[in-house]
């Protein structure tokens, strides 16, 4: 959400900004937003001088009756409840228009980054750097359920049963893998100084609607029937949710935080064949970082979250590559973003395995999560950052696809095998 003076002061910026998302039916919401703050500003002015008047009105009132001048007294009682009348309608009114104009505001999408990609959608986002060489594998890479199966590491026929489409039983050396790319990840965050936090897995409107766009919560979000909770699409949402209403001390900051959860999703539409399998479902496991930081330094932070990501795969001999998220392609609340891509060898190209991004003050104006300057002693908005650490089961398909052996087999690799209770490779079930 932006600042109201800015688009005040910048209303064509704000504009030209909305041009460059692609987004041209949001172009009117910048002369509502401005008519409606007209509008507030003319009634606060009203409302304080009806409300001096009131004051003025009861001591007149009073002086006159002391006084015998009892039909100047009814008069000035008749002036002083047309005054309260309104009095109410203003405020009544300012209510109304309070409502409206943060609604506005809420559909108006975040500036963004100067260096961002002007791009209509994902088509035009831009490669970055490449780390470790995707090199072909010698023979042919299956299907990754195919390989998930011929490793008995799968049950999707009975999760359909329980559960419908979407959802998946993982079983023996995969379930145990997956669990210790997981636990690595925890544990590779936390040796970077990150502070590991289990969140609350379902959460209330009021975070919702400050974490993400109304066209987010709709698209992704599952709501619990008769409660004023819904399931978490992204331990990014509770985690930052944590912080509403509060004001930071400027010495804590930055907060660094990584955080496991489950996460929930609607994945609404018909995909393709590579997006089937496990790749998009409706229930899946992630670890999360996330920074909370002063403005100056959310930049800096930027960079180094999608560079940890890189780390932690290129430590599991995983071949990626960064891409730069394109104007297009920002949801309303981000500044700037990127994507951690790794190479699938079945494919022949890369496939997003976590997503960064900085989204400058844009949910801590919605949240009210403030820092304290010492230098000005002024509150101010902080800056909020998220970024995946790691995804199973994405992660989990680059991984089979990397790491699959001619015999059928996975390798496993070093930083894992403490995990896998000592274990270098997956075998084929006989």
């Amino acid at each position: 959400m932006l600042d109201i003076n800015f688009i005040r002061e910048n209303p064509d910026m704000v504009r030209e900004n909305i041009k460059k998302k692609f987004q041209l039916h949001k172009l009117g919401l910048v002369d509502e937003v401005l008519e409606l703050d007209k509008r507030r500003r003319e009634l606060q002015q009203e409302g304080d001088r009806r409300r001096a008047d009131r004051n003025k009105l009861a001591k007149s009132i009073g002086a006159l009756m002391r006084e015998g001048k009892r039909d100047e007294a009814e008069a000035a009682k008749e002036a002083s409840r047309a005054n309260n009348d309104r009095v109410a309608e203003i405020e009544k009114e300012s209510a109304e228009i309070e409502i409206a104009l943060k609604k506005a505001l809420c559909s108006i999408p975040n500036m963004i980054a100067d260096d961002v990609p002007i791009g209509k959608d994902d088509s035009e986002n831009v490669q970055g750097e490449v780390f470790l060489k995707a090199v072909p594998k010698p023979f042919e890479v299956p299907y990754h359920l195919d390989i998930l199966e011929s490793l008995n590491g799968i049950d999707l026929d009975s999760a359909r049963r329980t559960s419908g489409n979407g959802f998946y039983y993982l079983t023996g050396d995969i379930a145990r893998l997956h669990s210790a790319v997981l636990t690595y990840a925890r544990d590779f965050m936390i040796d970077k100084g990150f502070t590991y936090c289990i969140p609350p897995f379902m959460i209330r409107s009021d975070v919702v609607s400050g974490v993400m766009s109304f066209e987010e919560m709709d698209g992704m979000m599952y709501k619990i029937e008769g409660e004023d909770l819904y399931l978490i699409g992204t331990s990014e949402h509770s985690m930052i949710g944590r912080f509403m209403g509060q004001t930071i001390p400027e010495n804590s900051l930055p907060l660094t935080l990584t955080s496991y959860s489950p996460c929930f999703r609607k994945e609404k539409g018909a995909h393709g064949l590579e997006e089937r399998g496990i790749y998009r479902i409706h229930q899946f496991e992630k670890q999360e970082m996330i920074v909370i930081c002063k403005p100056e330094q959310s930049d800096e932070w930027y960079e180094k979250m999608w560079r940890y990501t890189v780390e932690l795969f290129v430590s599991l001999e995983i071949p990626v590559r960064q891409l730069i998220c394109c104007s297009g392609d920002l949801a309303d609340l981000k500044y700037k973003s990127c994507d951690v891509e790794a190479w699938s060898p079945r494919q022949g190209k890369y496939f997003e395995v976590g997503s960064c991004s900085n989204l400058t003050d844009a949910q801590a104006r919605r949240l009210g999560i403030r820092f304290k300057n010492e230098k000005t002693g002024r509150n101010e908005y902080a800056h909020t950052l998220n970024n995946t650490v790691v995804a199973p089961p994405r992660m989990l398909i680059a991984f089979l696809e990397n790491h699959l052996q001619a015999d059928g087999s996975i390798y496993i690799p070093e930083p894992l095998r403490k995990y896998m209770g000592g274990k270098d490779r997956i075998t084929v079930k006989q």
